[in-house]
């Protein structure tokens, strides 16, 4: 089980690394945050196919083809956090080294959202309010961390139910 969980953590991580480092560039530079968020959401989903992936070869590589629920989640559950781990890494090396302002630059855009649609002084003086509360617990590593693996571990979580789900078998295919 280890080397799957390995090999495909490892693939699903570098998936989603190499979109997200692109996206985040481009948002940071461009201002195009939307979009960046929706492609990095589908990378992710992408990324964590290899749940499904690694699974399944377990299941039918090194246990006869019979796998139950708990021991397919399992599986599932190590891969998405080799692969989410390797994400928070590059998080954390591209925040620090390369856009340490980035929550002031979402937080700007996210206020000039709310000003272009027309929202209340009392909505975008409450958002400013909270961007800034954002950006300041945003100083903290432990902070970031946790927020980054808040980003990711849900999609890997709803992939590895659905994937176990689908892939259990507790008695073997009739040939």
């Amino acid at each position: 089980m280890k080397k799957i969980v390995i090999v495909c953590g490892l693939i699903g991580g570098l998936i989603v690394v190499l979109p997200m480092l692109l996206f985040t560039d481009a948002c940071y530079k461009g201002g195009n945050y939307d979009g960046a968020m929706i492609l990095g959401y589908a990378s992710m989903l992408l990324a964590f196919s290899m749940v499904f992936v690694g699974t399944h070869n377990y299941r039918n590589k090194y246990n006869n083809g019979l796998i139950s629920f708990g021991k397919a989640f399992k599986v599932g559950i190590f891969i998405v956090l080799v692969a989410s781990t390797l994400y928070v890494i590059a998080w954390l090396i591209n925040y620090y080294l390369y856009m340490p302002d980035f929550a002031e630059k979402y937080g700007a855009h996210m206020i000039d959202k709310l000003k272009a649609s027309g929202a209340s002084q009392a909505k975008i003086d409450k958002t400013t309010q909270e961007m800034a509360d954002f950006a300041k617990m945003y100083k903290n590593p432990v902070i970031v961390i946790l927020f980054t693996y808040l980003e990711i571990l849900p999609v890997g979580l709803l992939v590895t139910l659905v994937s176990s789900l689908i892939l259990k078998r507790k008695q073997p295919v009739a040939a």
